[in-house]
């Protein structure tokens, strides 16, 4: 492990952090991870965990109960929709609170339902995983895009500057310590959450657009079927869809002004945001949190295995509830380590997990509530925007 301390010490072969600024931003080789450090590690954690469904004779998919949270989130995001548009709710006040609640609910299909179809795991179901994982189109998203980054980019180079897009958002906010640093980071911690709130806006306007065009400029498969040509149009045809269903239709047939409505749709994308961002951030930007980067060939030091365990927290693991409204996410070493499979199985098998990171030495990063979780990445950003703070980064 190396500290880089007042942005001085950095990797060997590299005089300046500025110098590995410009090689993370212009990688044009393939990261590599090693597959002969501590093998045994993942080889027997994979064992363990096969063993687990073997002898339960259950399945890695989802189960009824998984749909029945999934008909609750969907009711959640669409009933205060449903009973706005039929005229049941005419109330300022709470056509407001509604867009709140359809905020809540949005965030609740996106973790519980949409993000395991988008990783194939909640039905057995290869039709039924697409097709659940369209959800996103009503949430204001493009799955394409969304999968390209979450999926391949995220999962696949967790926390490594330039890779992850997850810790590369805008220049206001600074969660890589491999980023430069400016003067306003030294108060992202207070103005962060602000930002945090605009995700899903990110989503329906620009995000996806510049996004796809970036991966095809990158030679991206986003997807097989469909040329880009396609996908730009289906973006587009998707958009115009999400704004008329939920903003154009409401201010036509709510009784207020379209000034109300428009705030209102605001607020519950600010909400949602705020949910999902808060719920994401504190897995990976973290005090405990490595960042490691690969040497100038693309080599990564440590396997994929143990990269997930150097990058990620677990957070509040003793409480049923958090797990079951935000989709097992608050289980993120798991989902990172066993994204295959679906998310209800993560609190039974997080102490095979944990022991087994014991037993090979290796970190196992967990907050015991999701308030702990929260002031940790709060300080964590406060670390990160201040020059004279030491940052764990491999």
């Amino acid at each position: 492990m190396t500290f880089i301390i007042n942005s001085t010490d950095v990797p060997s072969g590299l005089k300046t952090l500025e110098d590995m600024n410009k090689r993370v931003s212009g990688i044009k080789y393939k990261i590599k991870f090693p597959v002969q450090k501590k093998p045994d590690f993942i080889n027997e954690l994979r064992k363990r965990v096969e063993l687990y469904f073997e002898t339960n004779n259950i399945s890695k998919y989802g189960n009824a109960g998984m749909a029945v949270k999934s008909v609750i989130m969907v009711s959640v995001y669409l009933t205060p929709y449903i009973l706005m548009m039929s005229g049941v709710i005419e109330s300022l006040t709470w056509i407001f609170l509604n867009w709140i609640l359809m905020g809540i609910g949005m965030a609740g299909v996106g973790m519980v339902l949409m993000h395991d179809a988008n990783h194939g795991t909640y039905s057995k179901s290869r039709k039924i995983n697409k097709l659940l994982a369209y959800s996103l189109y009503f949430l204001g998203g493009f799955p394409p895009t969304w999968q390209y980054q979450h999926n391949t980019l995220h999962h696949g180079f967790t926390n490594i500057d330039g890779q992850d897009e997850d810790i590369d958002p805008i220049g206001f906010l600074r969660f890589s310590p491999h980023k430069p640093l400016h003067k306003i980071h030294k108060y992202q911690y207070l103005y962060a959450w602000f930002f945090y709130g605009l995700l899903t806006l990110s989503w329906i306007t620009i995000k996806d657009f510049r996004k796809l065009y970036l991966y095809q400029r990158k030679g991206a498969n986003l997807d097989r079927h469909q040329s880009f040509r396609r996908l730009k149009f289906n973006l587009i045809l998707s958009k115009i869809l999400y704004y008329m269903i939920f903003l154009v239709i409401p201010m036509i047939l709510l009784p207020v002004s379209w000034s109300w409505i428009l705030l209102s749709f605001l607020a519950m994308h600010f909400t949602s945001s705020l949910i999902l961002s808060v719920i994401f951030q504190s897995a990976h930007v973290m005090p405990g949190s490595e960042y490691p980067l690969p040497d100038e060939q693309g080599n990564m030091e440590n396997n994929w295995a143990i990269h997930q365990l150097l990058t990620t927290t677990d957070y509040s693991p003793k409480s049923r509830v958090f797990f079951w409204w935000v989709g097992g996410l608050n289980y993120q070493v798991e989902h990172h380590l066993f994204p295959n499979i679906c998310h209800i199985h993560y609190r039974n098998i997080s102490n095979i997990v944990k022991s087994t990171a014991l037993k090979y030495d290796l970190p196992y990063h967990v907050e015991t509530n999701f308030f702990r979780a929260i002031r940790k990445h709060a300080s964590m950003l406060r670390i990160l925007g201040n020059k004279t703070a030491v940052i764990n980064s491999a």
